[in-house]
């Protein structure tokens, strides 16, 4: 019951990441976010590591390659290409597109390692694109032949690919959850420095955008991080991860509370992208070692257990 709770207010945590930051990038840069929070949330992350499962920080040190490469891509890309996004889409549409991540990760591990999956998954995997397709086409499929996407929403989709290629690596790294995340979250506050130096990344000015990225430092990147590693240490990560299709649930509540309705198209292919992601889980697979499903969102998670 505690493990539920835990990745109950993950994913609600995740959720807020859509809603608070699409605020925010209507003042602060991409680069803004993503530089302040990493390096802000990085010591927390690496004193939680420290003491919580006591790595021997050497060996973790000598994984440097593979580490930097997974920072580049989960921390660095696909945190820039969300908060990017999020200045030209909607919450909601970001997080609906997100939501195809599961399904993304099963076609590119077919792809890229050779995994099967069965009918069933096949089936999960066209739904989830019917879902997507729906939602971009405004409910109009025929527009598909000559689709002109908001450049919000090719950012989007540009973020899933990058983090489902980080998922595929990151699953075979055999270091600690939260130790890879602090360590990657270091990297990325090293190797955007220079960015950010020569962009002139700024602080917080008003109130709001203070509150903003003290939101998404406290809550997604250190908050729902914790949770979501403990709920692992007695749930498997399989079942975990059905749990992060809550996600498209509480952005569209947060999304309805704030005073903004939900379309139709919006709830069909919500539905239509949650349906496919249930087809896709393990139970869907073949009997092949099926990977962890990782938090699409808004969270990059290093070990492939728990998301960004």
């Amino acid at each position: 019951m505690k493990a539920s709770v835990y990745l109950v207010l993950a994913t609600l945590f995740w959720s807020g990441n859509f809603i608070v930051a699409q605020a925010a990038v209507a003042s602060m840069t991409p680069l803004d976010l993503t530089f302040w929070r990493w390096t802000l949330a990085a010591v927390p992350l690496v004193l939680l590591a420290h003491f919580v499962e006591k790595p021997d920080w050497r060996a973790v040190l000598r994984r440097w390659p593979v580490l930097l490469l997974l920072s580049v891509l989960g921390m660095s890309g696909y945190t820039l290409l969300l908060y990017g996004a999020l200045g030209h889409t909607s919450a909601m549409n970001a997080s609906l597109i997100t939501a195809a991540n599961p399904a993304l990760i099963v076609v590119l591990a077919m792809v890229l390692t050779g995994e099967k999956t069965t009918r069933r998954g096949w089936f999960g995997i066209t739904l989830g694109l019917l879902g997507v397709l729906l939602v971009l086409t405004r409910g109009e499929l025929q527009r598909v032949v000559s689709l002109s996407l908001n450049i919000g929403e090719v950012m989007m989709i540009g973020a899933i690919f990058v983090w489902g290629c980080y998922t595929i690596i990151a699953r075979r790294l055999d270091v600690p959850a939260i130790t890879a995340t602090a360590t990657q979250v270091v990297i990325a506050g090293v190797t955007l420095a220079p960015l950010a130096v020569a962009a002139n990344v700024r602080l917080p000015e008003t109130p709001a955008e203070a509150w903003s990225l003290a939101y998404i430092v406290v809550f997604p990147s250190l908050g729902a991080y914790l949770l979501w590693n403990l709920a692992l240490k007695t749930t498997a990560p399989g079942t975990a991860g059905n749990y992060l299709n809550l996600i498209v649930v509480f952005t569209a509540v947060i999304t309805v509370v704030l005073g903004t309705p939900l379309t139709i198209v919006q709830i069909m292919g919500g539905l239509l992208v949650i349906a496919g992601v249930l087809l896709t889980g393990t139970k869907g697979r073949s009997k092949s070692p099926a990977p962890a499903v990782p938090t699409p969102a808004s969270d990059p998670a290093p070990t492939g257990r728990h998301t960004p």
